[in-house]
């Protein structure tokens, strides 16, 4: 068998998993593909990069923290972050389930060129937004929301760029490659 690493860009209101659930859709509304198994998670309200192989040890070796593979997200906060809220992200912050390891953080300037969401984030027109790039190494249960609203920036977007060296690049939402 030849091991298989397909290229997602998940879409907003699409769940990690093939079948649907509630208003969620599954993920074989776009991958018709037998034998391919997601590696990793990303949450239904999350868009962005979702890697399925047919091979069992690469799966765990991209899904499992313990190997320590970088995942890349771009964030659209409330508010503009400053230099101690970024800098708080770059040393760990406290999460009610402990701390977590050190980020890399920085203000995308200009904003990534992304596609329109649907449906579209709510904006309140007297907050300005900003885009944050953070890159991390754990994989905790919303944990990227958890560490923006901890600065005092609540995601209103999240998009997962990469994931170790594979990246969205040449993907539009709901599309996949080898």
């Amino acid at each position: 068998m030849t091991a298989r690493l397909i290229r997602f860009n998940k879409p907003y209101g699409v769940l990690s998993q093939f079948t649907a659930e509630g208003k969620w859709q599954g993920l074989k509304d776009y991958i018709d593909l037998p034998g391919v198994y997601v590696a990793g998670r990303l949450d239904a309200d999350s868009e962005g990069l979702l890697l399925l192989t047919n091979d069992g040890k690469l799966q765990a070796r991209i899904a499992d923290p313990r190997f320590k593979m970088e995942k890349t997200y771009w964030v659209q906060v409330e508010g503009i972050p400053q230099k101690p809220a970024l800098d708080a992200l770059r040393r760990g912050v406290q999460l009610n389930d402990g701390p977590t390891l050190p980020a890399r953080a920085r203000l995308l300037e200009p904003p990534p060129a992304v596609w329109a969401r649907n449906p579209p984030i709510r904006e309140r027109k007297a907050i300005p937004t900003a885009w944050i790039e953070l890159v991390i190494r754990e994989g905790r249960n919303r944990q990227v929301r958890r560490m923006t609203a901890a600065v005092g920036h609540p995601t209103l977007r999240l998009i997962r760029a990469a994931i170790g060296p594979h990246t969205l690049e040449g993907l539009a939402p709901g599309d996949w490659a080898d």
